[in-house]
């Protein structure tokens, strides 16, 4: 159990590096800054805390996976719709998953500023990556229900396919890197998924 003076340290450091990899990034920020900031001993720090890394991963690290968790979960239940289910399902099960991912975002704003822009030299840092990939498979996986379903969608090149999927991505993230106003992200989420969901169809041949 923590006790009071540990927790006041704890905050202490993590307030400070927040600063810090806000203001450098995760590969110029100082440990030495970091702790002087918090006003703090080295040995106090690795007290808690064993690297540069672990800090940052102690920021950021339950923010993400639950970011990932909630996408992944969402392609999950789409997948396991009756395949006759999935078409009508398509945008209405997409939509609610990204939606749900802003309100998340934009309540954890300086983590995942962190996350998508001061990240790099981190296992944080292929966010966008590791979502385009459980994307590419979703899409693959519904052409073939398209196809079970005699609605075969023409050859798609795969190299485009990974240049939409990463732009839809890369569109959505700019939302919260320009920390517009959450009601103007929400308006802009919407017509983003109308854009990419009548591009996707027209690509499919649906």
């Amino acid at each position: 159990m923590v006790s009071n003076v540990e927790q006041v340290t704890l905050n202490l450091i993590r307030s400070a590096a927040m600063q810090e990899f806000l203001e450098k990034g995760f590969k110029s920020a100082s440990l030495r800054n970091i702790v002087k900031t918090a006003g703090v001993t080295t040995g106090a720090f690795y007290g808690y805390y064993n690297s540069k890394e672990a800090l940052f991963e102690a920021l950021v690290g339950g923010q993400y996976d639950y970011l990932m968790s909630c996408f992944c979960k969402a392609q999950q239940e789409f997948a396991d719709l009756p395949p006759d289910k999935q078409p009508g399902n398509l945008s209405t099960t997409s939509g609610a998953c990204m939606h749900d991912m802003l309100l998340y975002a934009y309540e954890h704003l300086s983590e995942f500023k962190l996350i998508l822009c001061h990240s790099e030299g981190t296992r944080f840092a292929k966010l966008i990556d590791e979502m385009v990939e459980v994307e590419t498979k979703g899409t693959h996986d519904y052409l073939a229900v398209l196809e079970k379903l005699g609605r075969s969608s023409p050859p798609i090149d795969e190299r485009l396919e990974h240049i939409l999927i990463t732009g839809m991505f890369n569109t959505f993230f700019e939302l919260i890197v320009h920390e517009m106003p959450l009601h103007e992200a929400e308006y802009y989420l919407k017509e983003m998924r109308a854009f990419y969901t009548a591009g996707w169809m027209e690509i499919m041949g649906q």
